[in-house]
């Protein structure tokens, strides 16, 4: 019989989870309980997937104000520029407060009309009336509010973002300008503290070739612990999330050793080698506000090696209207079943017929965070079924 089912994605309730708390446990108790409760029949190649959230919070995986503003007073000397951090409460706000509260000279780089994950300060109607030429402008904090007319809130949160970053000056000593030259930044300073997400590597490059004397980026902060803070050696302070006014939570540690024990432990439990992964935010853009949704270092810091790769899958609904366009329902789904079992390995990872060649860990993030949500789903925990399945699999 023609299964009737293809991939389905199940949030799974999980306890509020604290410090301590040993969250491998939790989630084999969190999967066992939904397994029984739905009669689920869990298969090889099933994905497990946690969000980074929950690990971090079970590791105490946070630091304070002071612990950030004492790593960046060893680092840097009586001035800091701030390359290309993205305009967020959530994410950067706390970051900025300790930034500021080293009471050296900051200056905070913005690019505009958006910043890398698609958040405005300024709409591209108002740059092309007054014929600004964003590639070769640099505007400062009196230009811009010339410009939106003394304020301009974001569409989404309503924050007007160069005000609210403005504010954690003390003693006036944050100036913000925007610009999408890196270099512009040089003319400012030459002791620069890169903020930019996805081309962090490319921008340390730039900087050692064009002279700068101080070259840290976000990942290079808190890479081992303050006064007994939390840390990661690998992403520093890129992926964290602000916890409280005066604290943040980073991003989890041991990512890849959680993931493996978790897979044994379930294989253990219930006889099958499933998939886990640890994942944050998801690779999508929204349609309306124009953000892309990726404000963490990567998608997943931790899986397991089945989810290494990219889909090797053919592109049905070309066939349907090329090959098979003059057979029956029936010799149709026969061709199909046929092609995809002839499907050969050497394929893989290349775009077939329009299929974009996406990492599996950037696909299933998505799909787990989607699912999971940011409020208060309680869904922290998401079984993804049958991914990995196509029209020949019975």
């Amino acid at each position: 019989m023609q299964r009737t089912i293809g991939t389905s994605a199940y949030g799974l309730r999980a306890p509020i989870i604290k410090s301590g708390d040993c969250l491998k446990d939790i989630v084999v108790e969190s999967l066992d309980e939904a397994v029984k409760e739905n009669s689920f029949k869990l298969r090889e190649k099933d994905v497990l997937a946690i969000t980074e959230s929950l690990l971090a919070r079970s590791q105490g995986n946070y630091a304070s104000v002071d612990d950030i503003t004492k790593d960046l007073n060893e680092k840097f000397d009586d001035e800091i520029a701030v390359v290309f951090p993205i305009t967020s409460r959530n994410r950067f706000s706390v970051v900025l407060k300790a930034i500021a509260n080293t009471k050296k000279k900051i200056s905070i780089f913005l690019t505009y009309p958006q910043d890398e994950v698609g958040n405005r300060i300024i709409d591209t109607e108002t740059l092309l009336k007054n014929k600004i030429n964003t590639y070769k402008t640099t505007l400062t904090e009196e230009d811009y509010i010339k410009l939106v007319g003394g304020e301009y809130k974001h569409p989404f949160t309503g924050v007007d973002y160069i005000k609210f970053y403005k504010n954690f000056a003390i003693n006036d000593n944050i100036k913000i300008y925007l610009t999408n030259d890196p270099l512009e930044v040089l003319k400012y300073s030459k002791s620069v503290l890169i903020a930019n997400i996805h081309d962090r590597n490319y921008l340390k490059e730039l900087y050692k070739e064009h002279g700068a004397e101080k070259i840290y980026g976000l990942d290079d902060i808190l890479t081992s612990p303050v006064n007994g803070s939390g840390y990661n050696k690998d992403f520093g302070l890129y992926g964290s999330n602000m916890a409280t006014e005066n604290s943040i939570k980073l991003f989890p540690r041991n990512c890849q050793e959680f993931v493996e024990d978790l897979q044994k432990m379930i294989k253990d439990k219930f006889g099958v080698k499933i998939e886990v992964m640890v994942y944050g935010d998801g690779a999508f853009k929204d349609p309306v506000g124009k953000i892309w949704e990726l404000a963490d270092p990567v998608v997943s810091p931790g899986y397991t090696s089945g989810l290494v790769g990219t889909p090797n899958e053919l592109k049905l609904k070309y066939i349907a209207d090329t090959d098979l366009k003059d057979l029956s329902k029936d010799e149709a789904l026969k061709a199909m079943k046929d092609k995809i079992a002839a499907k050969e390995n050497s394929n893989k990872g290349q775009m077939n017929l329009g299929t974009t060649p996406r990492n599996l860990t950037d696909l299933l993030g998505s799909l787990a965070d989607l699912i999971s949500g940011s409020g208060d789903k309680g869904t922290p925990i998401v079984l993804i079924k049958g991914y990995f399945d196509n029209l020949a699999t019975e």
